[in-house]
């Protein structure tokens, strides 16, 4: 916290009175799941699909910054610590580690890169449509998006974590299901953004 004012000026932690601080705690969280990614891709890769230490500490560490996605937007709802900043950066911090794990399974050649691309191009084109509308209002996540995110996530641990070794070639089929779920999601979420982002912009 600052006394001058600044931006990042007002309530860290507590709830209270007072616009929160840009920088508080909640935003701090997701700030630290964007830096996780890089270490989680090299881990990822560094295994080369060998399904050793890497890959198991590389799906550990999804798994453990995707969770704090529930627990900075739980910080920020109960102490009032909600900020613009924050709404931009939570998304933002979602696609950067679910693209990298999308990409670093396409690069590995487990999956197959069309469906990386799909869903790439549509968070990418979300964010890039929240960028402008920025200066009339910020969009934060819809309840459809965040349904998205959190079976993109399962999909995604299911897809790292070397369940077919431990558990039998069947778990194949079952990420098969899953990644298809988080696709058909991903499309129908991007154009509800769409469709709700046309209304507002005909309302008065």
């Amino acid at each position: 916290m600052t006394s001058d004012g600044g931006p990042l000026a007002g309530r860290f932690v507590r709830a209270g009175e007072g616009p929160a601080s840009n920088g508080n705690l909640a935003n701090l969280i997701t700030i630290a799941r964007i830096l996780l990614a890089p270490l989680f891709l090299w881990l990822l890769l560094d295994d080369a699909g060998q399904g050793g230490a890497g890959r198991y500490a590389a799906a550990a560490l999804f798994i453990l910054a995707i969770a704090t996605d529930s627990l900075d937007g739980h910080l920020a709802r109960r102490n009032g610590l909600v900020t613009d900043l924050g709404k931009l950066l939570d998304p933002i911090a979602d696609k950067v580690l679910i693209g990298g794990a999308l990409v670093g399974l396409s690069l590995l050649g487990e999956l197959d890169w069309w469906v990386t691309i799909v869903i790439m191009v549509r968070e990418l084109g979300i964010t890039a449509f929240r960028f402008a509308v920025l200066r009339d209002r910020v969009i934060p996540a819809s309840r459809g998006g965040k349904l998205k995110t959190v079976v993109q996530a399962v999909a995604i641990a299911v897809a790292l974590v070397p369940l077919p070794l431990l558990l039998g070639d069947w778990m194949h089929g079952v990420n098969t299901a899953l990644m298809t779920l988080a696709l058909v999601l991903t499309l129908v979420s991007g154009i509800d953004y769409l469709v709700q982002a046309w209304r507002g912009n005909r309302a008065p």
